[in-house]
């Protein structure tokens, strides 16, 4: 488990899953009580152990959406 204190207050949603079942999410975070961020990385299914991520506020996910409509994919 993290020894930073986290709460999740909202899975915005899934964007895929291993064969261990670890899934990466985007979800609403609180870090150490602070104000939540929004946060993409992979969680065990039990959410007790996570992998690597990217934290962002709510300006930042704007602007990386605004990035992505742009793309050609």
């Amino acid at each position: 488990m993290s020894s930073t204190p986290y709460e999740i207050r909202q899975t915005v949603g899934t964007i895929s899953e291993n064969a261990k079942g670890w899934k990466k999410e985007l979800n609403l975070i609180s870090w150490n009580g602070r104000e939540p961020k929004y946060d993409l990385r992979s969680w065990s299914p039990d959410h007790e152990r996570m992998g690597k991520g990217v934290t962002l506020t709510a300006e930042e996910l704007r602007q990386l959406r605004e990035l992505l409509n742009g793309m050609d994919l």
